[in-house]
């Protein structure tokens, strides 16, 4: 599992295309905005190289500026897990 953030900066002519494009995306969510088209998004994934991908089709959405990943987190789902009894 792999869950990231950034914050995008949208030319404000374009803000709402992008914003349709963005959503559009698998594992991409706008969590806040505003007019002057900064934007808050998080993106999950169950694969960092395909979260890596994402990164590179963000820049390709209408209208971006920049994009800047400011948390990444990762887990390997796989690793067994053994309970312990207290």
């Amino acid at each position: 599992m792999n869950i990231s953030s950034a914050i995008m900066y949208i030319a404000p002519e374009r803000l709402e295309e992008a914003c349709e494009a963005l959503v559009r995306l698998p594992g991409v969510e706008i969590h806040a905005r505003n007019p002057e088209g900064k934007l808050v998004v998080t993106l999950e994934d169950d694969d960092t190289n395909s979260a890596a991908d994402k990164y590179v089709a963000l820049h390709g959405v209408p209208g971006v500026v920049s994009v800047a990943m400011v948390y990444q987190y990762s887990d390997d789902e796989s690793v067994d897990t053994e309970e312990v009894e207290a």
